[in-house]
């Protein structure tokens, strides 16, 4: 038999929401450090820049790998244990930092990051279901897990500045407070109870991976692939580049150029943890088209005024271009549309498929980002930042119909 829904009178469901939340929030903090790691391990390590990039590799392929891989394994295992296992492997990473600080063991930090994550997500997204009662619940909780995601992200930034110094290892002290918040939560998870998922299928774990497979090629599935790698696509093609267009484009400092990205992040987050709310009262669709079009008109009005900028005469907020606050609101209408459809497509689905699905949106989200990223730098360096910044209306364009072929094919089921 599948698992149902955990009781609205069960007492540890709001304890299991704010456990799926903490884990979010660790790994926003630790994924999103690649940046600042990246510079202090030049500075500290006497690695090169070429040689700090490939940082970044060690996070993102092993979410890829290990959620194509492992999602079909994950309801015989158990989410709870998953989340665990995921939670005591980054502890361990973060406790090895200080204690054996250098380059081989920060790749392995990232390393473990990216293994964890992978399981977390899978387990956290799948475990969604479980908490909630229907569609328009589920969607408003999919949108507060994602929302605490960003503050994790903005808290991360400040979390890290506390710590980071221009000599010695003390910056690496942050670990034992992040390893410290693992032992908190896992902890936290081992009091409580999640259903492990049964099923009544005697399939080995291959004729389950190639279930996945199948899954995948289903036209509601294709659809819906389509539309997380063109979301993904969006999201990072402006989060990874705004602040080089903040610095070359608008012609702020660096370190304005930095803190005015932390608006992007801080409107992500307050966009999804409001649209929990908002889709519990309305229809994803035309919330989500309404999204759209406002980016669309965000764009458009926004880029215009960011040609032949002259350099600022100071540090000051007060002499920065008004389109240095107003592009970052993208995040505001861009937040929702992310949670919404994969709280739409996993709530579709039978409990013994989300997981596999849930890889799934893992895997193309990553090659969504690695894409967009790419697309977007060669852009601005073959052209110019607000012509990469204009070519966002693209994919934004073809995300609008395939929406709108997404919302169609759901309606056969």
């Amino acid at each position: 038999m599948q698992p149902t829904a955990i009781p609205s009178n069960a007492p540890n469901k709001r304890l299991l929401a704010l456990s799926l939340i903490l884990t979010y929030v660790i790994f926003a903090i630790l994924l999103n450090s690649v940046g600042t790691v990246i510079m202090q391990v030049i500075s500290h390590y006497g690695v090169t820049k070429q040689q700090a990039s490939v940082l970044e590799g060690f996070k993102d392929l092993p979410i890829a790998v290990v959620s194509f891989l492992v999602a079909s394994l994950l309801p015989s295992i158990g989410y709870k244990i998953a989340m665990m296992s995921a939670l005591v492997l980054v502890a361990l990473a973060a406790v090895a930092m200080p204690l054996l600080p250098s380059f081989w063991t920060t790749k392995l930090l990232f390393l473990c990051i990216g293994v964890g994550f992978a399981l977390v997500k899978v387990s956290v997204y799948a475990s969604v279901g479980l908490l909630t009662d229907d569609r328009k619940g589920h969607a408003a909780l999919m949108n507060t897990i994602e929302g605490f995601f960003m503050v994790g992200v903005l808290t991360g930034y400040w979390l890290f500045s506390a710590f980071v110094d221009d000599t010695g290892n003390g910056w690496l002290g942050v670990y034992w407070l992040l390893a410290g918040l693992c032992v908190v939560n896992l902890v936290l998870l081992s009091r409580l109870s999640l259903p492990i998922p049964v099923s009544d299928s005697t399939q080995s774990h291959w004729q389950d991976f190639t279930d996945m497979l199948r899954l995948a090629i289903r036209p509601l599935v294709l659809v819906f692939i389509l539309s997380a790698f063109l979301y993904v696509l969006l999201e990072q093609s402006i989060g990874t580049w705004l602040p080089t267009f903040n610095n070359q484009i608008l012609k702020l400092p660096p370190a304005m150029s930095v803190q005015a990205t932390s608006i992007f992040a801080a409107s992500l987050a307050i966009g999804r943890l409001s649209a929990g709310r908002l889709l519990q009262r309305f229809n994803w669709y035309p919330v989500l088209n309404v999204c759209l079009l406002a980016m669309a008109l965000l764009v458009v009005l926004t880029l215009p005024m960011t040609r032949n900028i002259a350099a600022m005469a100071s540090n000051s907020w007060a002499d920065a271009p008004l389109a240095a606050f107003l592009l970052p609101l993208i995040g505001l209408f861009m937040a929702p549309i992310y949670p919404a459809i994969n709280s739409v497509m996993l709530s579709s689905l039978q409990p013994s498929q989300q997981a596999p699905m849930t890889g799934l949106i893992v895997v193309f989200s990553a090659l969504g980002g690695t894409t967009g990223s790419f697309i977007t730098g060669h852009v601005f360096a073959a052209f110019n930042g607000q012509i990469a910044f204009y070519l966002s209306l693209l994919p934004l364009a073809v995300l609008l119909v395939s929406l709108n072929r997404f919302r169609a094919q759901l309606q056969r089921l």
